[in-house]
């Protein structure tokens, strides 16, 4: 199993565990997360975007600045946005904060539904989940110089033949090299590798 497979397996996992979505913010670094999943209501998404919620939320200042899982309604932090108000509106009922990683790479998790409170069960099999997706996508140290040579062509814009051609090895090996880039970083095109390996100084 690729890491890239075992990463969407967690993700499957716990978007089973939350009927109405989960937005995980992994390894935030510059007041930024390296990667980002989420599977909340696109309504909800855009309205927490529009009004600039992420800098003003409760539950990613909790997450912030505690290890473990809470429960959004154990969360005793101002919320003077009413966030939480809003989020039952749009159906983010019942929740959970999951924070973990040290401060220099913290991931933050929040998972809803809207039937009922998680139980103190579910919370302890998120929090696992979201250990392991923190180690799962935590960045490479490196690339490989083939790699970093074949991604270095591609995003100086030679196509695929162009830049086999330059490194002397047919275009099934470069491309065989941009997938194990890709693999290795955790991305699913070779323009989002490029990108990521430029946010982890790779490139």
């Amino acid at each position: 199993m690729s890491k890239s497979t075992g990463v969407d397996f967690i993700l499957q996992q716990l978007g089973a565990a939350s009927p109405k979505g989960y937005m995980a913010g992994m390894h935030i670094r510059f007041a930024g997360p390296l990667m980002q999943f989420q599977t909340y209501s696109q309504e909800w998404v855009d309205h927490y975007t529009e009004h600039g919620y992420t800098l003003r939320d409760p539950m990613i200042a909790w997450g912030l600045s505690r290890d473990g899982a809470w429960r959004w309604r154990d969360i005793d932090l101002p919320d003077p946005f009413n966030i939480f108000s809003q989020a039952r509106d749009f159906g983010l009922t019942f929740g959970v904060v999951v924070g973990y990683g040290p401060l220099s790479s913290r991931s933050i998790v929040g998972c809803a539904r809207d039937d009922r409170e998680f139980n103190d069960q579910e919370i302890t099999e998120i929090a696992s989940l979201v250990r392991t997706l923190h180690e799962a996508t935590d960045p490479p140290e490196s690339l490989t110089d083939a790699q970093k040579q074949a991604l270095q062509l591609i995003a100086d814009g030679h196509r695929h033949a162009a830049a086999a051609a330059k490194l002397g090895i047919s275009e099934s090996a470069l491309k065989a090299r941009l997938n194990s880039a890709r693999n290795r970083l955790l991305a699913r095109t070779t323009a989002e590798a490029i990108q990521r390996a430029k946010d982890y100084r790779l490139l």
